[in-house]
C-alpha cells in the first residue's frame, strides 16, 4: 500500500508511523529518495511531504498515528480485509531497496559544496517585547521562564533549561492555573526513544529534553495568549549582508547553484522550530545538518530547521520571476519570516 503524505497542518509537526506493519519511505518533496530505506516513522513539517510503501501481510485493521514523546494521536484506519495475505510479487517487491542513480550521481558532485562556503546565510530570529517590564515606574520585577517557572531572576535574560526569554512576572499567569507547566517534567521525558528514520536526531542545547528541537505540543497556552502580533516579532535576518527580512534583496540567475546556510539562533527570545519553504524558483537538496551531511538526498522546497539547528541547502535555481521566501508556519511568515527575491535570465537583468 502506498500512502502520500502531506503536512497541511499550519504549525504542527507531525511524527507519522503504522504500527504493527513493516513501512518503506521511497519519495519525498519532489520526487523520490536517494535510496530507498525501511523506517519506523517519517516526520513531516507544515508543507513538507513523503511518500512511503506498507506492507500488509494480513486481515485486521491498521491505523495512522502521529506519536509525540508525550503521547500518540490515532488520525486514520485502514480495514484490511480477506484471508491471510500469500507470498505475492508485491511482497518481494516490498524488500527491494532502490538507489536513484540520479540522486547518486548528485551525491558524487557534492563534496565541493560541502567544504565550500555558503553564499547566503540566512538566521532564523524572534523577538519578544514584554509589556509587564516596560512601565517606568514599574519597581523592582521578577523575572520567570515560561517554560520552566522554577527559573528566577531579577534581571533580564534567558533561561538556563531551554533558551527562553525569561518575562516578567506580572505578565505571566500564575503557576497554579489550569495550565501547570511546573507539573511537566520536560527532561524525564525519553526523547532519544523515538526513530526519526532519516531525519535524524538533534539536542539542540543546554536541555537535553527540549524535544529534539521541535515544539511537539503547545506547552505555552496562556503566554501565548497573551502575545500579539505587536509584541512577538518572527525575523530572518541576513547575516551575509546585514538586513532584515522586509529589505532582504537577492538576485540569482537561471542555471546557477546556490549554498544557503539556515541558522535557526538559540540566541532567540522564543526558540522553535521553523519549517523554511521556496516557491517556485526552483528545488533544493539538503547538503548538511549541524555539519553533518545529509544522508538520503531527495529534491525539495521545504525542510524544518529545528531549534538550535544549522542547516546548509544547496538550491538548484530554474525557474526566473520574483519569488518568495518564508516560515511555513503563517503566524510567522505574517509577522516577517517572508521576503521576495528576483531570478533572471542569464545574460540578462530581466
Amino acid at each position: 500500500m502506498r500512502l502520500w503524505l502531506t503536512n497541511t497542518a499550519n504549525t504542527r509537526v507531525f511524527n507519522l508511523t503504522v504500527p504493527g506493519v513493516r513501512m518503506k519511505q521511497v519519495g519525498g518533496d519532489s520526487g523520490r529518495v536517494e535510496h530507498q530505506e525501511l523506517v519506523e516513522s517519517v516526520v513531516l513539517a507544515p508543507s513538507e511531504r513523503a511518500v512511503v510503501e506498507v506492507l500488509v501481510e494480513r486481515p485486521g485493521e491498521l491505523s495512522l498515528e502521529h506519536h509525540t514523546p508525550q503521547r500518540g494521536y490515532r488520525l486514520a484506519t485502514f480495514t484490511v480485509t480477506g484471508g491471510q495475505a500469500m507470498p505475492s510479487p508485491a511482497a518481494q517487491e516490498f524488500e527491494v531497496l532502490r538507489t536513484a542513480p540520479e540522486l547518486a550521481a548528485e551525491r558524487q558532485r557534492l563534496e565541493r559544496w560541502l567544504a565550500a562556503a555558503p553564499d547566503k546565510v540566512l538566521a532564523l530570529v524572534a523577538q519578544l517585547d514584554d509589556p509587564a517590564a516596560m512601565p517606568a515606574d514599574a519597581g523592582p520585577l521578577t523575572y520567570v521562564c515560561p517554560m520552566h517557572p522554577e527559573v528566577t531572576s531579577t534581571q533580564p535574560g534567558r533561561c538556563p533549561n531551554c533558551g527562553m526569554k525569561l518575562l516578567a512576572a506580572g505578565g505571566l499567569p500564575a503557576a497554579t492555573d489550569s495550565h501547570d507547566h511546573t507539573a511537566m517534567d520536560h527532561p524525564a521525558m525519553d526523547h532519544g526513544a523515538m526513530d526519526h528514520g532519516a531525519h535524524g536526531h538533534h539536542d539542540p542545547g543546554p536541555d537535553p529534553g527540549a524535544a529534539a528541537g521541535i515544539e511537539w505540543e503547545d506547552d505555552m497556552v496562556e503566554v501565548n495568549r497573551r502575545t500579539t502580533t505587536a509584541t512577538m516579532h518572527w525575523k530572518f535576518l541576513d547575516r551575509t549582508s546585514g538586513v532584515d527580512s522586509p529589505t532582504i534583496d537577492w538576485t540569482f540567475t537561471v542555471g546557477e547553484r546556490v549554498k544557503l546556510r539556515l541558522v535557526n539562533e538559540l540566541d532567540s527570545d522564543h526558540p522553535m522550530h521553523h519549517p523554511f519553504h521556496l516557491h517556485g524558483a526552483g528545488r533544493f537538496l539538503v547538503l548538511a545538518r549541524d555539519g553533518d551531511p545529509e544522508p538520503n538526498l531527495v529534491w525539495k522546497d521545504t525542510v524544518l530547521v529545528r531549534t538550535g539547528q544549522t542547516v546548509d541547502i544547496l538550491f538548484d535555481v530554474t525557474n526566473p520571476g520574483l519569488w518568495m521566501a518564508h516560515c511555513h508556519i503563517a503566524e510567522h511568515m505574517q509577522s516577517g519570516m517572508m521576503f521576495s527575491f528576483n531570478v533572471t535570465h542569464r545574460g540578462t537583468n530581466q
